[in-house]
């Protein structure tokens, strides 16, 4: 069934955005006959039915087109909706209008948050007043603790240097001292001779001291889920504390405390070849390290050998180590066995001052692997000559001279 020219040209306008259209596009859409019919003909004044049909149309359209802006404004409204309350935080001058209800549940908000806002300064006003008022109360009680003057056994003041001074004063500087004091507990040995005098005849006092630190040298500490924590015996320890007893006077000196320390040395040397031990309390506290200081041993450094993997612990006193490397708990280790050989050596030849000989292996980074070259360099000397000896031949002169004489 044709569709009617009027109906067509409705749906032509009903297209969004549509213009309003002049007679030619009119005519160019409906042709000319039905142009002619319904619209008129450009060149004559139109009839009363042909003005009433381009009312209708221009209505239409109109009509049309606040429909469609509507729409439009419809469709994107979420969207400035979404973005209004924002601007309106920023520009509160083109929020846009809202209902009574939200606005007073956005005043109710922000009066909470601003009451919390106050609680909350208000806690941490009270804790800064807490943390204050208990440092300054610390402060004072240190100082009357540790700068109250020291009583005699009958309750009488004992007079010192600072007796004569203002009481605040007194205070102040007896509390000073104190706290120097315990720094230098820390810092510093227990105390200044930190082995006894040398054995007296008829007792054997032994020529030669040894240091030995304990863990990675003689033990290695070693955790898991199922054990915790265990300390590990070296491959050959026993025989090395037997041999080394024999000529040395054996010293454990460690950084470890002594409530580690002393258990683990009472499983480890049952036989008592350690004659000394010597803990943590016995070191030098120095830029975040427990130095060993050998000055307090109380024995003629000539004679002392420190046997230690780390050079921090011993820096004081490093012609007198001998390092070795860490172990790190394999099985398959043999170092201790080299030692006993070098050590050995020393103790035999009476050497007069360890450090020269140790000095001499400081320069290598595997002392031991170096003096097991030099072993071996020197018994092939030794063999070499004990072989030059043998073939050497007796002197002719001798032997008539024997027969001669009847020799």
């Amino acid at each position: 069934m044709p569709t009617s020219p009027v109906i067509q040209m409705l749906r032509m306008w009903r297209t969004p955005r549509a213009r309003i259209p002049d007679l030619t596009t009119l005519r160019r859409t409906l042709g000319n006959h039905y142009a002619s019919q319904w619209l008129g003909n450009p060149a004559q004044p139109p009839t009363n039915a042909q003005c009433q049909v381009r009312r209708s149309l221009c209505t239409a359209h109109v009509k049309h087109n606040k429909e469609a802006i509507t729409t439009t404004a419809t469709t994107t409204s979420p969207a400035n909706t979404t973005a209004s309350p924002l601007l309106s935080k920023l520009f509160p001058q083109t929020a846009p209008e809202t209902d009574s209800g939200a606005e007073e549940e956005r005043q109710k908000r922000d009066e909470e948050e601003a009451k919390e806002n106050e609680r909350a300064w208000k806690r941490m006003k009270l804790g800064f007043a807490i943390f204050g008022g208990g440092g300054i109360t610390t402060i004072l009680w240190a100082i009357y603790e540790f700068g109250k003057p020291e009583l005699d056994p009958d309750g009488q003041t004992i007079e010192d240097e600072f007796t004569g001074k203002p009481l605040v004063q007194q205070y102040v500087q007896r509390m000073w001292k104190s706290l120097h004091y315990y720094q230098k507990m820390i810092q510093e040995p227990s105390r200044s001779q930190l082995l006894p005098d040398p054995l007296k005849h008829p007792y054997v006092q032994p020529k030669f001291t040894l240091v030995l630190e304990m863990k990675d040298v003689l033990v290695h500490p070693d955790w898991t889920y199922q054990t915790g924590w265990r300390f590990k015996k070296r491959p050959n320890v026993d025989l090395f504390l037997a041999e080394c007893a024999k000529d040395f006077e054996i010293v454990v000196f460690t950084a470890e405390q002594g409530m580690t320390v002393f258990p683990i040395l009472d499983a480890l040397d049952p036989n008592g070849y350690i004659m000394y031990r010597l803990v943590r309390d016995a070191t030098h506290f120095v830029d975040g390290h427990h130095v060993k200081n050998l000055d307090n041993l109380n024995r003629d450094l000539k004679r002392v050998i420190v046997i230690d993997w780390d050079n921090n612990a011993t820096k004081m006193h490093p012609d007198n180590t001998f390092g070795i490397a860490r172990w790190h708990g394999n099985d398959d280790d043999i170092q201790l066995l080299d030692l006993i050989a070098f050590l050995k050596t020393i103790a035999q030849n009476d050497v007069d001052d360890v450090r020269e000989v140790l000095h001499y292996y400081r320069q290598f980074e595997d002392p031991i692997s170096q003096f097991r070259e030099n072993q071996r360099k020197l018994a092939e000397q030794m063999q070499e000559a004990e072989r030059v000896e043998q073939t050497k031949a007796k002197p002719v002169v001798k032997q008539w001279s024997r027969s001669i004489l009847g020799r």
